[in-house]
């Protein structure tokens, strides 16, 4: 009798879990973060994708010149944001809920300064990127394929606007859609090039950077006609544009990002041509695969933070950021506790030192998963980015010192260790900060 007590005790918690868990998945925010993770990885899928199939077609020198090219592209798409995506994720959301007719004001005049500024950069890159590629990026690529390049930095551009608005909107599946039906046109129009025979370097960065997104406005088109002329008769406000707000947040994400690239670039300079640069790189798209889960999750959560005010709010929405921040937090701590045989079955024995340093990447990382929910509360909820500027700039020197100190010593193990004592650094500041501004909400 009391085993058949205990087996039905067991089977009930188990059921009472098990409905804890539906109920969780079963939640809108639940679902935009699965549609969004799955989205991502279409792309991370497509990304390699694209990579096996173009490694097939072209030579290793067009290929080298076709990552160049794309390199500066995309990197030049993401500077070029000025900002932007944080005044969208910031200020959208409430002005949404409230339905008035600013927020087409606000998508215009976003759109048409970040257009504006991006143009002057673009024009300056037509003018002078024969010369500087003559010079610097020595890709010797015609000049077509180069103004081409230009071209759709100017695209990229606009996708990522108008990708933002819609995460904003939380149109999670109408954007992954969108997504991934350009990639799907363009893998057609690839496959078109071949049978063709008019693959070159450049008919490539047409079908990336403009067939893509060109595809991606169309279906937008299609699904928002109806509010797209209401935008086009718009007016344009300068002072939506939030200048202060927009470029502090550009000075920050500038830190960040260049900070992330730092230990790659300090391996390189104290160990030029060493093997272990291959293995630690390898570690490092590994991490970089799951911080598009990251992504994901805070994309969503991004205009929830956006549209609460008081303490009660901002400690529920606390509260739902953090559980579901600890599925990448679990996937880094299960990166870490990963055995070789897992890796030598992907990466075979070759790379057998990528295992050690994908673990002490994964631990790194795994501080830092702790600091993106505090980061939303003081961008969209206390609308302070001066903070994760001063936050950014205390992880680039630390980072960037302690890599210079530890490389040397420990070589690509040397990273992991900064990246970890940077990253709890972060979490004690944004623990600190977070804490006086949330004391400073009303109740």
């Amino acid at each position: 009798m009391q085993l058949l007590w205990s087996a039905a005790s067991k089977v009930l918690k188990y059921s009472i879990m098990l409905q804890k868990a539906l109920n969780f998945i079963k939640k809108p925010t639940s679902k935009d973060v699965m549609i969004n993770t799955i989205g991502n990885y279409f792309n991370v899928f497509f990304t390699a994708f694209f990579a096996l199939l173009l490694v097939r077609i072209l030579s290793p020198s067009q290929y080298g010149v076709l990552s160049v090219l794309l390199g500066i592209a995309y990197v030049l798409a993401n500077v070029l944001d000025f900002g932007t995506t944080a005044t969208i994720y910031s200020y959208l959301p409430p002005m949404l809920e409230k339905r008035g007719n600013n927020v087409f004001r606000f998508i215009k005049t976003i759109f048409f300064y970040q257009s504006l500024f991006s143009l002057g950069v673009i024009l300056i890159l037509f003018a002078t990127f024969p010369y500087l590629d003559k010079i610097f990026f020595k890709t010797g690529a015609p000049v077509w394929e180069l103004y081409i390049t230009a071209f759709a930095v100017l695209f990229f551009i606009w996708q990522n606007f108008a990708t933002n608005i819609l995460f904003a909107a939380k149109k999670f599946l109408q954007a992954n859609l969108f997504i991934l039906f350009s990639n799907i046109i363009k893998t057609l129009v690839i496959v078109f090039f071949v049978l063709t025979k008019t693959v070159t370097v450049g008919s490539i960065i047409f079908a990336f950077g403009v067939v893509g997104p060109a595809v991606f406005f169309i279906f937008l088109f299609f699904d928002k006609k109806d509010l797209f002329f209401i935008l086009i008769k718009s007016k344009v406000a300068k002072e939506e544009f939030k200048f202060g707000f927009t470029l502090t947040y550009f000075l920050a994400s500038q830190f960040f990002n260049l900070g992330l690239r730092m230990d790659l670039f300090l391996l390189s300079f104290f160990m030029p041509g060493s093997p272990e640069i291959g293995y630690y790189g390898l570690s490092q798209k590994i991490i970089l695969t799951i911080m598009t889960t990251v992504t994901s999750i805070t994309q969503v959560l991004s205009p929830g933070f956006s549209k609460v005010k008081t303490k009660r709010e901002v400690l529920h929405q606390l509260k739902i950021g953090f559980a579901y921040i600890l599925l990448p937090a679990g996937l880094y701590i299960l990166l870490f506790l990963t055995p070789d045989p897992v890796f030598f079955l992907f990466f075979t024995k070759k790379f057998a030192q990528t295992a050690a340093i994908s673990r002490s990447l994964g631990l790194s990382f795994y501080f830092y998963t702790l600091s993106t929910i505090p980061s939303l509360l003081l961008l969209y909820t206390v609308k302070k980015p001066v903070y994760i500027l001063i936050i950014n700039i205390v992880f680039f020197v630390t980072l960037t010192a302690g890599c210079y100190v530890l490389i040397p010593v420990y070589k690509a193990f040397g990273p992991p260790y900064a990246l970890i004592a940077s990253f709890v650094l972060v979490d004690i500041i944004y623990l600190l900060i977070g804490l006086k501004q949330y004391k400073a909400l009303s109740s």
